[in-house]
């Protein structure tokens, strides 16, 4: 599971650790796939992060197929924001799709990393984790893929059209937010899709900001 308690910021693992014996073992299970490709036989690969080396080591001993290669996670706090933040990245690319310039696709992806890197450094994750499977190695399945949920509400958001279907960005960029006042890390996409959805802002325009910032060196 992934997502990040608005409110408070927690991602699920912590959540979790606040009401069970702590006996017991807390894992994650993150990355790429949609059970659709997955029936189908269409093989992926997947991470398994934890506290706890033991039981993070038995997991992908215990999971692994020729059907989805797993990896050790070494980074839960990284993992855990990226695999959410993901989510988010996914709307705005499905509000690109909507507005017939898919093409910005490729920025996103390259941008929507970066900003999401910088947020995993100042909550104390590798800032790596989000170049890993947890994030940009799941947006071919959340940017791009009809399977998509949250590619898909973004798209019909922009388009005026009901979605009924269950987009967990909507509610983790409220989470973020939360994390960039409490990290003060700047996050200008994931800002821009807040303005969206919550305050009326319209997409056309909050896109279009995004790609008139203000000059500046592509890495810093």
């Amino acid at each position: 599971m992934k997502g990040i308690e608005i409110g408070t910021g927690k991602r699920l693992s912590q959540i979790v650790l606040d009401y069970i014996d702590p006996s017991n073992k807390v894992a994650v299970w993150l990355g790429p796939g949609h059970v659709q490709e997955y029936v189908n036989e269409i093989p992926n690969c997947m991470v398994i992060d934890s506290y706890d080396e033991e039981i993070k080591h038995r997991l992908v001993d215990i999971f692994s197929s020729d059907l989805i290669r797993f990896y050790y996670g070494n980074d839960i706090i990284g993992n855990e924001i990226g695999a959410a933040a993901k989510n988010v990245i996914g709307i705005a690319a499905g509000m690109l799709d909507g507005l017939g310039v898919s093409t910005l696709k490729g920025a996103l992806m390259s941008r929507g990393t970066s900003e999401i890197s910088r947020l995993i450094k100042a909550a104390g994750g590798n800032e790596v984790s989000a170049y890993g499977l947890c994030h940009l190695g799941d947006y071919e399945a959340t940017v791009f893929s009809q399977h998509s949920h949250n590619r898909r509400f973004g798209e019909c958001f922009v388009k005026g059209e009901t979605y009924a279907e269950l987009a967990e960005g909507y509610y983790t960029v409220r989470a973020l937010m939360d994390l960039k006042e409490k990290y003060k890390v700047e996050l200008p996409i994931c800002t821009a899709i807040y303005n969206i959805l919550y305050n009326q802002k319209t997409a056309k325009d909050e896109l279009k900001k995004l790609f008139l910032r203000s000059l500046k060196q592509e890495f810093y």
